[in-house]
């Protein structure tokens, strides 16, 4: 044995060695399942969906007010719809007498607040109330690309081939039209609108929980289609579609 290395060093440096490559397959095992749980999260989020849901909503002062990222604007937002709402639900109001209304009360302060320069020796400054000019025509634009977007999407649906989603559709446009009879056109909107500001924030803080349940009830569909599927829907007769053909 060389000199200076004794047996209890030597001892030793085994036993660090082995330690070593103990932590060093601890360290990668760990990083291995944390990244195996990481893909596994990714890939179980509802819709395949693999961007946070404030990106998923589009983002900007809209996603902000949606997900409650400034509670006094999104509080402010629900009140201001509710209001609405409760002027031309439950006290019949219709939109050109809430318009006069209130251009008349607009005009009766503007004209108390100008002639009590009088009163109070002082010449106030009444604000002047001008709309941007490209604001209605930035409404018309928006609001036509979504327009087309939902035709094209309804059309891709009918003339795709894809019968799970034509069906899912069509269903969908049933539902619709079912709630539109129970309810005029503005409390649909205003449902939609709270369900907006709603249901967002509450898949954000209980995403998993969602996740899972409707993973568990999609499989559960799944099955019972698979099972509908094999007793019937593949016992039913399929006609021929040639042509024929023309001597």
């Amino acid at each position: 044995m060389p000199e200076g290395i004794t047996a209890e060093n030597l001892l030793n440096n085994i036993m660090d060695s082995i330690s070593e490559g103990e932590l060093k397959h601890k360290a990668a095992s760990f990083f291995q399942e944390e990244s195996e749980s990481s893909v596994s999260a990714q890939f179980s989020r509802l819709f395949g969906r693999q961007k946070p849901i404030h990106h998923c909503l589009g983002g900007g002062k809209s996603a902000d007010s949606m997900l409650w990222r400034n509670k006094k604007i999104s509080a402010g937002v629900l009140i201001s719809a509710t209001a609405i709402w409760v002027l031309f639900e439950w006290l019949n109001y219709n939109f050109l007498s809430l318009v006069c209304f209130g251009l008349s009360f607009g005009l009766i302060a503007q004209f108390l607040l100008k002639n009590a320069s009088g009163v109070i020796n002082r010449s106030p400054t009444v604000p002047r109330l001008v709309l941007p000019k490209d604001l209605f025509i930035n409404i018309a634009k928006r609001l036509g690309t979504e327009i087309n977007h939902g035709l094209g999407f309804l059309q891709d649906a009918a003339l795709g081939g894809n019968l799970k989603q034509f069906i899912v559709v069509i269903l969908s446009l049933w539902a619709a039209g079912m709630i539109g009879s129970w309810c005029n056109f503005l409390t649909v909107l205003y449902i939609g609108f709270i369900a907006a500001h709603t249901l967002p924030v509450l898949y954000e803080r209980y995403e998993d929980e969602v996740d899972g349940f409707v993973y568990s009830a999609l499989d559960k569909l799944q099955g019972h289609y698979k099972k509908l599927d094999s007793g019937v829907l593949s016992r039913l007769p399929r006609g021929s579609f040639r042509g024929k053909k023309v001597e």
